[in-house]
């Protein structure tokens, strides 16, 4: 199988590219160059944590909004406090990035995600508020998007740091002095936490909202 680390490069850049299709590739090309690390951070974004307390900080106690779900209204804002709200009001997203960018793609900008209180802080929660009804936290399309982009700024930073080691073109392997030249960089944690900390500056598009027709019947419905 060939690989180019100048096509995926291309790929995290190209808005029309849906995350969910990068990644393989991405995985192809790091058990090729035998980066171990950076192939088993992308399996475990692509398939989602079993385990939260190993989820990366971009994943953690993600900021939302409580909100109520009315018989008459549907749902709408809780009437809760600031300092519930930053009790209550934050989770984790441990789900693969495929369903988190199904999620992003089938919402429109400005829209969120809804998500149960687990049952003990919704008991406690509608006790303090003094109200029976199910409450929910809402997740903004914009957290999700983050997410997603930093996954994928994280490997368009692994790409620019392959290729300026020279590993440029197409590859159909690499051979044991190629994958000595690129060792040092199987290092997953250093790429996702530039790309937190830089993520308004790369060129990571947002994730692209799906088409009325394809929600309808594409494959992001």
């Amino acid at each position: 199988m060939s690989a180019s680390v100048n096509h995926l490069d291309e790929r995290t850049r190209d808005s029309a590219e849906l995350l969910e299709d990068i990644m393989p590739s991405a995985i192809t090309l790091a058990m090729m160059l035998r980066h171990k690390k950076m192939a088993a951070w992308l399996r475990a974004e692509l398939d989602g944590y079993q385990d939260r307390e190993v989820a990366p900080p971009y994943r953690r106690d993600l900021p939302g909004h409580i909100v109520a779900k009315s018989p008459q209204y549907g749902w709408i804002p809780a009437p809760v406090s600031d300092q519930q709200t930053q009790e209550f009001a934050h989770l984790d997203l441990t789900d693969g990035t495929k369903s988190l960018e199904k999620i992003c793609v089938n919402s429109k900008k400005g829209d969120g995600n809804r998500l149960l209180l687990e049952a003990e802080d919704m008991a406690t929660l509608q006790k303090q508020i003094n109200l029976s009804a199910e409450l929910a936290i809402n997740l903004s399309r914009d957290t999700y998007s983050r997410l997603l982009r930093t996954v994928r700024g994280a490997i368009y930073l692994w790409t620019q740091a392959l290729m300026a080691k020279g590993m440029a073109g197409e590859h159909n392997h690499y051979s044991p002095e190629e994958r000595a030249q690129v060792a040092e960089l199987d290092t997953p944690e250093h790429f996702w936490r530039k790309a937190m900390g830089e993520i308004d500056a790369l060129p990571i598009p947002d994730v692209r909202s799906a088409g009325f027709f394809e929600r309808m019947f594409g494959r992001a419905s």
